[in-house]
């Protein structure tokens, strides 16, 4: 199990480099001039060439893509004399003029705001993450509620509205949700509601003080959650009626057992399997689609951070961004396989 695990882990971090690799090619090939962003355009040549070389973007690509994985990685042999080695966090070894370090990865700093960009994510990833669970929370609740309803109801009026409800809902993109939602509860109805058209968790009041309000949160947590919602209700109800059909059902009822009791007990852990997988997949996509939510919603997320990045082709942010949504999907995908193997035990991860 142990060994499974650690191979698991070493292909996922190779995909991991992959990515980095892929994507920071495209970033550093790309016909745009960061420094020229950063300064403005009233900004002369000489400024320009010297922001450019500090920042190492003048170096050829296959360099600027050896620094940034050196600067990544959780170990790195490095010169004593080289001048990056007082940003790396960690404990070394010195072997001769080289030293040997075990470090945190070094994200860099931002080529806008230069601040820190480990410091830029630790502030949004945390309101990402509880958007993206409030949100998979819903999904799950009403998502498995509303399939379960459509099973056992198969073939009535309501079956008929849950999937025509569940059609609408997966067609809509997520952002025009967001878009509706914010028109409807929060401008026409504000004033009952008490719900704000944009915010984000953290905002600061009149006195300067930072505060949480939650009721921010709702309206992007809906917004996020409508589509898992149709497909996890549409999967439910799929894999409900195809276990009503099979043997071990007829043989529940053929020893008297009572029908809820054969639905809870038997039927629902059976057909969880295709729902454990569709929500595998959409809990990851929920990050993706917090990138449009947050900013239809001025949320300060991963979202908002990455479209900014992107806006100003902050490489670092853009690049931290990318690692850490690649690494959400890793670590997803590996915990779901034994997921799989506790609902069913005829699955086996080994």
């Amino acid at each position: 199990m142990m060994q499974v695990l650690i191979q698991k882990i070493f292909t996922g971090i190779l995909i991991l480099v992959s990515v980095v690799i892929l994507v920071s090619t495209i970033v550093y090939l790309a016909p745009v001039d960061p420094t020229s962003l950063t300064f403005g355009q009233r900004s002369d040549q000489r400024t320009v060439d010297s922001k450019r070389s500090a920042l190492g973007l003048d170096l050829p690509l296959h360099k600027q893509m050896t620094f940034y994985l050196r600067d990544i990685s959780p170990f790195v042999i490095i010169n004593k004399s080289d001048k990056v080695l007082k940003y790396y966090e960690g404990v070394g070894v010195d072997i001769g003029d080289k030293r040997l370090i075990m470090k945190v990865p070094y994200l860099r700093e931002s080529y806008q705001t230069n601040r820190p960009v480990s410091n830029i994510l630790s502030e949004a990833i945390p309101l990402t993450l509880l958007l993206a669970f409030c949100s998979f929370l819903i999904a799950i609740v009403l998502g498995i509620t509303l399939g379960i309803v459509a099973g056992i109801n198969h073939g009535t009026w309501i079956d008929k509205m849950i999937i025509a409800f569940s059609t609408v809902g997966y067609s809509v993109p997520s952002y025009v949700s967001a878009i509706f939602l914010a028109v409807v509860f929060a401008y026409i109805l504000g004033d009952l509601t008490g719900l704000n058209v944009q915010g984000s968790l953290v905002e600061i009041n009149d006195i300067g003080d930072d505060v949480i309000v939650f009721k921010n949160l709702l309206l992007p947590a809906i917004a996020l959650g409508i589509r898992p919602i149709s497909v996890v209700a549409q999967l439910m109800r799929s894999a409900l009626l195809d276990s009503f059909s099979q043997d071990y059902v007829r043989t529940g009822k053929a020893k008297g057992l009572q029908y809820y009791t054969i639905v809870l007990r038997h039927v629902l852990r059976n057909a969880m399997n295709p729902v454990a997988t569709s929500i595998s997949g959409w809990l990851a996509s929920l990050l993706a689609g917090a990138f449009f939510v947050e900013n239809v919603f001025n949320y300060r997320g991963m979202g908002l951070v990455t479209v900014t990045a992107l806006v100003n082709y902050d490489i670092p942010v853009i690049l931290a961004s990318i690692i850490f949504i690649c690494g959400v999907f890793i670590i997803i995908n590996i915990l779901m396989d034994y997921i799989y193997a506790w609902l069913d035990p005829r699955v086996s991860v080994i």
